[in-house]
C-alpha cells in the first residue's frame, strides 16, 4: 500500500497552515514533492515579513528552485491548502510546475475567478482535504472578527 497519496501530502501542507495560523498568519500552506520526498515546505509570511508577495506557494517554489538548483520544477507536485491566487498562479505558471494540488478552493480571490491560469502542462487536483482546509480559513477569520 503506497502511503504516499495526496491526502498524505495535504496533511503536511495543513500541518503548515497550522504553523501560520499560530502566527497569526492567514492559514496557508504548502509543500513541494520530488518523487515522493519533500523538498519544501512553508507558510504564509505576510505578515512577518511585510510583503504581500510572501505567500506560501512563492515561498515553496523559491524553496524548491533552490533546493533543485533549477528554475523549473517540471518534475515537481505543489500540495497547497488553498487554491492558488493569480500572482501565485503566474509564478506556478513560469516554473512549469508538473502538478498543483489544493485543498478548498477561493471562489472570491482563486485564480479560476480572477481568470489567471497554469502553465498548459500542469495537471490539476482540486478539494483535497478541502473540509479540514476550508474549517481552518474559516476559524482564522472567525477569530480576527
Amino acid at each position: 500500500m503506497d502511503i504516499f497519496t495526496d491526502e498524505y501530502f495535504m496533511r503536511i501542507a495543513l500541518s503548515e497552515a497550522q504553523i501560520a495560523f499560530e502566527k497569526e498568519e492567514i492559514p496557508v500552506g504548502a509543500i513541494v514533492v520530488s518523487d515522493n520526498k519533500i523538498i519544501a515546505k512553508c507558510h504564509n509570511l505576510t505578515e512577518l515579513l511585510h510583503d504581500v508577495t510572501a505567500h506560501a506557494e512563492l515561498q515553496a517554489v523559491s524553496s524548491a528552485a533552490n533546493y533543485l538548483d533549477a528554475k523549473y520544477l517540471k518534475s515537481c507536485t505543489l500540495f497547497v491548502t488553498l487554491e492558488p491566487c493569480q500572482m501565485c498562479a503566474g509564478a506556478l505558471y513560469w516554473s512549469q510546475v508538473s502538478r498543483v494540488v489544493w485543498g478548498a478552493s477561493d471562489e472570491k480571490r482563486g485564480f479560476q475567478t480572477m481568470g489567471g491560469q497554469l502553465h498548459p502542462k500542469t495537471k490539476v487536483t482540486a478539494g483535497i482535504l478541502a473540509d479540514e482546509c476550508a474549517a481552518l480559513m474559516r476559524s482564522f477569520f472567525e477569530k480576527k472578527r
